[in-house]
């Protein structure tokens, strides 16, 4: 499988790794996702949709926090790659991150799977 490191992006809290999956761009944040590491995960997901990758998969499984501004980050990637006809897709949110979703009502606008597989596997391979 082609898993090449597009880049990544730290700061003392969070990391954002990116790389290309096929037609998808997987972006792993790792750590606590706020108000003062949102953009170090704004950028990676913008880059992504300049460089042609409709198709954001989002993988939460090390992702510790995330708090409004963290989810708005989310929804703005959502609205641009939706305007490009793909979308985000989120797999393996923690407990505590799936729960601001459940809060908020955002689990409904985002196309959520149990595991990076599922998410892959739900569009790389066409649909049918």
């Amino acid at each position: 499988m082609d898993r090449g490191t597009v880049g990544s992006a730290q700061s003392g809290r969070l990391l954002v790794e990116v790389r290309e999956e096929g037609s998808s761009a997987v972006v792993t944040p790792v750590g606590e996702l706020d108000h003062h590491t949102a953009d170090l995960l704004r950028e990676p997901l913008e880059e992504c949709l300049t460089k042609g990758f409709s198709r954001l998969v989002v993988d939460c499984s090390r992702l510790e926090f995330c708090d409004s501004t963290g989810l708005n980050v989310l929804l703005g990637a959502r609205l641009k790659a939706e305007a490009a006809g793909g979308g985000v897709h989120l797999a393996g949110m923690q407990p505590v991150v799936a729960r601001v979703f459940e809060i908020t009502g955002a689990e409904a606008v985002f196309t959520v799977h149990d595991t990076l597989e599922d998410a892959l596997g739900d569009g790389s391979a066409g649909s049918g």
